[in-house]
């Protein structure tokens, strides 16, 4: 089974892998932009945590670049820059650095959360309110972008670099507004608020204002998508990644990724196990025409016009194998 031919992409977080340096972990990411390229994705984006344990990338924008510096052609991106952590002036001036040195090439995708942890947010200066100001925040980049605000952001962007917003619900009411491109996790359309969801995308669609970015809507579905040659094989790609999200909810502390025989023999709490299994749940896995069934019903629900692909594991050769397959159903 082929899917339609619509863009797909890659958001790598940069995890840590057990027994691996930060530099290693850096370089698979880079490693696999370069392989993705290759395969024809879209875009390569990467994203910003903070004092995680189990994440290596903490600045999208110094990734970006050195992920620019191995490629040619595939876009590449933040999946995103948290605005409420930057001045908008800074966010500005970074893309448009970026976009001057890889003219073309640069997207721009922008959230909204805070840090989880009180001295995270401590240290970046700010507070839960943070997020609050987004839409304010976001008018002040976009006039940065463009070139009508007080001041102009050096070197000039001239509106070159297309921003996203990554969010549901006011996220989406606020890239409506502005008109800009939206990042909405397929998750959502799938499970008991898949309705709720579909009508907040509905509604961007009807309140989509253009703007000199975007002359239409344009959505993007993203979510954790792996194929292998067995079902079992595309669903031992997850664990890992099952099991860091898991360790982050019960014991406090994202780990870096561990080998699926490591994450299998663990002990587990009945809790535990239950987190794993939803993580999965959640998901898009299995052969390449189980995983074509599935994206064909969440392409239909969500009318997306591209699918950003969140996936990631401990054994790199397994991932980027995982990348080919789903890439040969979109052609």
């Amino acid at each position: 089974m082929r899917l339609p031919t619509i863009p797909i992409s890659i958001l790598d977080r940069a995890n840590a892998r057990a027994g691996s340096s930060p530099a290693e972990a850096l370089n698979a990411v880079i490693e696999r932009a370069i392989r993705a390229e290759e395969l024809g994705y879209r875009r390569f984006w990467v994203a910003e945590h903070h004092a995680v344990p189990g994440i290596a990338g903490s600045t999208p924008t110094l990734l970006m670049a050195a992920i620019a510096s191995r490629t040619s052609r595939i876009r590449v991106g933040s999946g995103g820059v948290m605005l409420p952590n930057h001045q908008p002036l800074v966010v500005a001036e970074q893309a448009a650095t970026l976009q001057a040195l890889f003219p073309g090439r640069i997207d721009l995708g922008l959230g909204r959360s805070v840090a989880f942890t009180e001295a995270i947010r401590t240290a970046l200066r700010q507070g839960w309110d943070a997020a609050e100001r987004f839409e304010q925040d976001l008018d002040e980049l976009l006039a940065y972008l463009s070139g009508t605000a007080s001041i102009t952001a050096r070197p000039a962007d001239g509106g070159m670099t297309p921003p996203f917003v990554l969010a549901m619900g006011k996220g989406v009411e606020y890239a409506a507004r502005a008109g800009l491109a939206v990042v909405v996790g397929g998750p959502a359309f799938t499970g008991r608020k898949s309705a709720q969801a579909q009508e907040t995308l509905q509604r961007y669609r009807e309140e989509f204002a253009p703007s000199q970015w975007w002359a239409e809507p344009y959505v993007i579905a993203s979510g954790n998508v792996a194929v292998g040659e067995t079902a079992e094989a595309a669903r031992d790609l997850l664990l890992p990644e099952a099991w860091a999200m898991t360790a982050a909810r019960t014991i406090g502390d994202f780990t870096p990724l561990e080998p699926v025989s490591t994450v299998r023999d663990r002990s587990k709490t009945p809790r535990q196990q239950t987190m794993v299994d939803e993580h999965l749940a959640a998901a898009i896995h299995g052969t390449a025409d189980q995983v074509a069934e599935r994206l064909t019903e969440l392409l239909t629900r969500t009318g997306a016009d591209e699918l950003l692909v969140t996936t990631n594991t401990f054994d790199t050769d397994a991932l980027w194998d995982s990348d080919r397959r789903l890439a040969e159903l979109f052609e």
